[in-house]
């Protein structure tokens, strides 16, 4: 700044050393008198210096006025009149050569003012132009005010944002913050009753547990106790009840009339299950002595008992787990066995032979009727007689009798071949 005013100093100091002669030589001259060079070198020589122009323009201009007031002295007031109109146009037209009236700024408006040879329609235009530029000038301010306010309302606007924008954040986490505490502590609290709960109820069961415990011993002890005492009439009467259903069993059955029979394979076959439900499917007196018709009822019913009663009076058969299932050939059944109820030639009693699991335990062939064991130990014929009979080659022997020996092979009918059918009945479920 201060560079800046020296600088200018030395400006206005040079202009006026250098060209002070010329300065003194313009003001004793005429206005009108400047030939057009001299007046582009006046402008020339003052625009260096806007300030010192002006100044010395208006003070030059005063001079002048003043010359030109002491050069009228004493003439006609006529003549005067005159020749300041023709000044006036004259200083007017020169002084537009000079300024350009759109330059005028509102303290120069005021000093032209003061002199009266201007027209009055150049000085409202001046005046209009003074105002426009104060009008605009102050249009400027305002828009630089407007400009400045509305900085000053963004920058507020945006630092309160900002800080809003840092309270809710600050808050946001203070308010997750605490939720999270909350949480936590919930948690705890519910893991905590969680865990009483837990343990009460265990407690609550076992307890409950013991006392169920107790008092089912206690019961199933008393329970034993009455059971004990009341067990031989239970032994007399499920034994007396068992043996009606199976009497009803064999209420029809023109072989089986002997309880002891009924207790026999009851025994041997181990299934209270299927002795119980079982019924007699098919009779040959009934149903015919034809293979064919007793394979139409026995086929596929799986378990099966066996009854055969000779015209001799001999009782035997056998009984399978598997069945006859239609497929022509041997089958294999590991729990099959034959037995033998009646024997009066050799005065036996009731036995069951088992079986040697050779892989022929029966045989299927459709017409034949009922056949056990590999030699076979015994078989029925199409019409269901004469019966054939080798036993001991798929079961077990009586200790003491020799496999094809006449004993083993008259053992279960009485006869090797030539044995009579008098009842065929076949039970299954």
């Amino acid at each position: 700044m201060d560079n800046n005013n020296n600088n200018n100093n030395q400006i206005e100091n040079a202009i006026q050393n250098e060209n002070e002669n010329e300065k003194k030589n313009l003001e004793k001259k005429n206005l009108f008198s400047l030939t057009k060079e001299e007046i582009i070198k006046f402008i020339q020589f003052k625009q260096e210096k806007k300030e010192i122009f002006q100044f010395d323009f208006f003070q030059f201009l005063n001079n002048w006025i003043e010359k030109r007031n002491k050069r009228l002295k004493g003439k006609k007031e006529k003549e005067k009149e005159k020749e300041k109109g023709i000044e006036k146009k004259r200083l007017f037209h020169s002084f537009f050569s000079l300024f350009d009236k759109d330059s005028i700024s509102k303290q120069d408006f005021d000093k032209l003012k003061q002199f009266d040879f201007f027209p009055k329609s150049f000085l409202v235009d001046i005046q209009n132009k003074v105002i426009q530029d104060n009008q605009k000038e102050i249009e400027n301010k305002e828009k630089e005010i407007e400009d400045k306010w509305k900085k000053e309302v963004e920058k507020n606007q945006k630092e309160i944002e900002n800080k809003n924008k840092e309270i809710e954040d600050k808050w946001k986490k203070e308010v997750e913050n605490k939720e999270k505490e909350i949480e936590e502590k919930w948690k705890k609290e519910v893991e905590k009753n969680q865990k009483e709960i837990e343990n009460k109820n265990k407690e609550i069961e076992e307890k409950w547990k013991k006392e169920v415990e107790d008092k089912n011993k206690e019961i199933e002890e008393k329970w034993k106790k009455e059971v004990e005492k009341m067990k031989p009439v239970f032994d007399e009467y499920g034994e007396q009840y068992q043996m009606e259903i199976i009497k009803q069993i064999f209420s029809d059955s023109e072989i089986i009339k002997d309880i002891e029979y009924v207790k026999k394979l009851q025994e041997w076959i181990n299934d209270n299950d299927f002795f119980s439900k079982m019924k007699k499917g098919f009779s040959a007196k009934r149903d015919g002595f034809n293979s064919q018709n007793w394979h139409k009822k026995v086929d596929g019913k799986g378990k099966t008992l066996i009854i055969i009663k000779t015209k001799d009076n001999f009782i035997f058969g056998g009984f399978t787990q598997v069945g006859f299932n239609g497929n022509t050939g041997y089958i294999n059944d590991s729990s099959a066995f034959i037995f033998s109820l009646r024997n009066d030639k050799n005065n036996r009693k009731p036995e069951k032979f088992t079986y040697k699991n050779d892989g022929y335990a029966i045989y299927y062939y459709l017409s034949n009727g009922a056949v056990f064991g590999g030699g076979p130990d015994f078989r029925l014929s199409s019409n269901l007689q004469p019966g054939y009979s080798d036993f001991g080659r798929s079961y077990n022997l009586p200790n003491g009798i020799t496999y094809q020996s006449n004993e083993a092979r008259s053992y279960l009918a009485g006869s090797y071949d030539k044995w009579i059918v008098d009842e065929v009945e076949s039970y299954f479920i």
